[in-house]
């Protein structure tokens, strides 16, 4: 899990909402119905009603805007909480789940579900349902859980339903391995992105993440909008923006688009016209429907051509399309830009291992140099160094795929003592 990622929440779930909507935006959205029935964090309760409706209710209904979206509230700790969301009723109700957990696949699948309970008018099943998955522990990735309600929900992994073809007809969902690359087209944010955007314009946005710029992708479908802001950022890995991230705004948050400090926001395309009539300055647009960017910058030009040549070839190839092909093209273009790190390590006994700028950045190309002396200053490269050298002082081993892909590709200096001194394995 990332960073911004809570470990071992205590649920599967916080909070169950459902919510409705006034047709005006002068009057708050009403909770009509909550599990538990003794939640009792009012911040929470106040907040996420407002979240559930991101757009101009009084333009458009929910035929226009889709069904499902994931919204995301920072905790104290900074770790993000995720609101999971269906629309129903032409947009007038929101069925929410609140969760740390980033299990968006499962989540909108049993959103569904109790979008069904709701329609029939299954209460029972819709509160034992909800109760069974409240009350049990949080599954371990590819762990197959039952919960026993009128009609079994079965969480399982994918190898299990293979094993186990009977398990098939009943309603199932797939216990995520959040620390694996995203794949197509199990991934549904990272499908939607790469079939929303085109190759040019994945690559200069990811070019402008890497400069932490003030960033706003719009579009008129709540799901893609909100799919593509964390499909882009998913394809950091295994660095995480550490700035504002907001998948989708609400209206009464639109002055966030002021701020000063890098951001990554969602823009529903019926506010775009209030967001535009605001003084933005320096900020890097992508409409989705239109599938253009506009940039004040030339971000893609400052990184190395090499990488990004071989990361455009890469991801315009058919075989990329399925599977983690273009979770691993990205993270080869990671790992060929940052993977050197490795080389920079200094180690003294009896003193605790750091990092040394200066030889990460000497000895290298001249677009590469630049580059590197920028990325230096990135607070996702400082987080992700600042992570590193806490597990190895910790005396901590790790083995990630980032480290495989360093190997792999030769993208470090390959030092024998490397894997005496720095146990990168476990």
């Amino acid at each position: 899990m990332d960073c911004r990622t809570k470990a071992n929440p205590d649920r599967t779930f916080d909070l169950v909402l459902k919510v409705k909507c006034h047709a005006s935006e002068n009057e708050d959205p009403v909770v009509l119905w909550k599990f538990p029935e003794d939640f009792g964090d009012q911040e929470i309760l106040q907040s996420v009603p407002k979240f559930c409706f991101p757009f101009d209710v009084e333009r458009v209904s929910q035929n226009q805007v889709g069904q499902h979206f994931t919204f995301v509230l920072t905790d104290i700790e900074s770790k993000q909480r995720f609101g999971f969301c269906r629309l129903t009723s032409g947009g007038t109700i929101c069925l929410c789940i609140l969760s740390y957990l980033p299990w968006f696949e499962v989540y909108y699948k049993l959103l569904n579900t109790l979008a069904d309970y709701l329609a029939k008018e299954l209460e029972n099943d819709l509160n034992e349902t909800l109760r069974s998955l409240y009350n049990h522990p949080v599954p371990k990735a590819n762990t197959p859980v039952n919960l026993s309600v009128n009609q079994e929900i079965f969480i399982a992994c994918e190898q299990v339903l293979k094993d186990q073809p009977a398990l098939v007809p009943h309603s199932y969902f797939i216990a995520p391995d959040v620390t694996g690359l995203p794949t197509i087209p199990e991934s549904r944010n990272l499908t939607e992105y790469f079939v929303a955007v085109d190759v040019n314009n994945m690559l200069q946005l990811y070019a402008s993440m890497l400069h932490e710029r003030r960033i706003m992708i719009i579009s008129s479908k709540l799901s893609t909008l909100t799919a593509c802001i964390h499909g882009s950022a998913a394809l950091l890995y295994p660095m995480y923006w550490q700035h504002i991230y907001i998948p989708v705004l609400p209206p009464h948050l639109l002055d966030y688009c002021c701020a000063p400090m890098p951001y990554l926001i969602g823009i529903h395309s019926s506010l775009i016209e209030r967001v535009k009539n605001k003084s933005l300055e320096d900020v890097v647009m992508l409409n989705v429907d239109t599938n253009t960017l506009e940039s004040p910058f030339s971000d893609l030009n400052n990184l190395p051509s090499d990488v990004v040549s071989a990361l455009k070839n890469k991801l315009k190839k058919q075989s990329t399309a399925t599977g983690d092909g273009v979770a691993r093209a990205f993270l080869r273009a990671q790992a060929a830009l940052f993977g050197s790190y490795r080389d920079a390590l200094r180690y003294k006994p009896g003193e605790p291992i750091t990092f040394c700028e200066e030889s990460f950045v000497k000895h290298r190309s001249s677009v590469m140099k630049q580059f590197l002396e920028t990325a230096i200053n990135l607070q996702l490269f400082k987080q992700f160094i600042d992570g590193r050298l806490a597990k190895l002082n910790a005396g901590r081993g790790f083995s990630d795929v980032f480290e495989e892909e360093i190997t792999s590709g030769g993208f470090c200096g390959g030092k024998d003592k490397l894997q005496y001194d720095y146990p990168f394995s476990q």
